[in-house]
């Protein structure tokens, strides 16, 4: 079997790392051929000619932009649908999703998406969360190599649901970024060392799952490192904050947390962290209010 992946962003790339660990056949694409070359990998000319090469079909997009470049545009995967599976893995909204799957099965081709909680490290790993929607038997036919890059899959529902689940676990853990920042700026005058500091909330009721990963990224933040990789970084958490705005709109739901996040982050965009990894956020809010160097170091 032939795995075709489309869209090596930080995300793409690494699942093309894991699946080529496990021993996959792969096929990349990717609008910048430079980036799918350095892979090392079979590189198809057009998106076309991967879906007509390929078994299965992984893409890894950023937005709805993208997707609907790179399905519907000219020589796209759509044209190479008609037998294939395709298992769309990008953050956007429902209608989307939902969207591409009725173009796809009329093409003859069949469909499932799976947004994953997760970034690059557990990418590599095998360790994502997959949030599954689709018809059962589809899914079941991507469930071995879905996991090979999850921990644990589960099925949302019908297409659709996978995004709205995906847009939901991203809230909270974007609202703690900024509230994680806003809580260290009350204590940047007590001088104490980041590392310990970021531990000591790692192992609070407040403390978010993501400090066990990312502690030392936040710690080297906020000692004041420039060179915190960045593998979930802030143009994308604005990105996926104005969509939970747009579905909570069409809905008739109100998130003013979020809406009040995303100004702050619009914010720290403004000041240039817009590529910057999120861990920059927390030492973005102490700095605000003149530490530069927060916590004395």
């Amino acid at each position: 079997m032939r795995v075709g992946i489309v869209g090596l962003g930080k995300m793409g790339s690494a699942m093309a790392d894991r699946l080529r660990e496990t021993g996959e056949e792969l096929l990349v694409w990717n609008r910048s051929q430079a980036k799918a070359h350095a892979t090392g990998l079979p590189v198809a000319h057009t998106p076309r000619q991967l879906a007509l090469d390929s078994d299965i079909v992984i893409s890894s997009l950023f937005d709805e932009h993208a997707l609907a470049d790179v399905y519907r545009g000219e020589a796209g995967l759509i044209e190479g649908a008609r037998g294939k599976l395709f298992v769309e893995m990008s953050t956007v909204r429902p209608e989307a999703q939902r969207s591409l799957a009725e173009t796809i099965v009329e093409a003859g081709g069949a469909f499932i998406e799976c947004p994953v909680g997760g970034t690059t490290g557990p990418a590599r790993s095998g360790q994502l969360l997959g949030l599954a929607g689709g018809a059962p038997a589809d899914i079941e036919r991507a469930r071995p190599l879905l996991d090979k890059l999850c921990r644990r899959v589960e099925h949302m529902g019908p297409v659709g649901s996978g995004a709205l689940a995906k847009l939901a676990i991203n809230l909270p853990l974007l609202v703690f970024w900024q509230s994680f920042g806003e809580a260290l700026s009350l204590m940047s005058d007590l001088g104490k060392d980041p590392e310990w500091l970021v531990q000591l909330f790692s192992e609070t009721a407040g403390g978010a799952n993501v400090l066990k990963v990312k502690a030392p990224a936040v710690a080297a933040a906020l000692a004041g490192s420039e060179d915190v990789e960045a593998t979930f970084d802030v143009e994308a958490m604005r990105k996926d904050l104005r969509m939970m705005l747009d579905e909570a709109r069409a809905r008739h739901l109100a998130l003013p947390v979020a809406r009040q996040t995303l100004w702050a982050f619009d914010q720290a965009s403004g000041a240039g962290l817009g590529e910057r990894d999120c861990a920059y956020i927390p030492a973005y809010q102490v700095s605000r209010h003149g530490r530069t160097a927060p916590f004395g170091h």
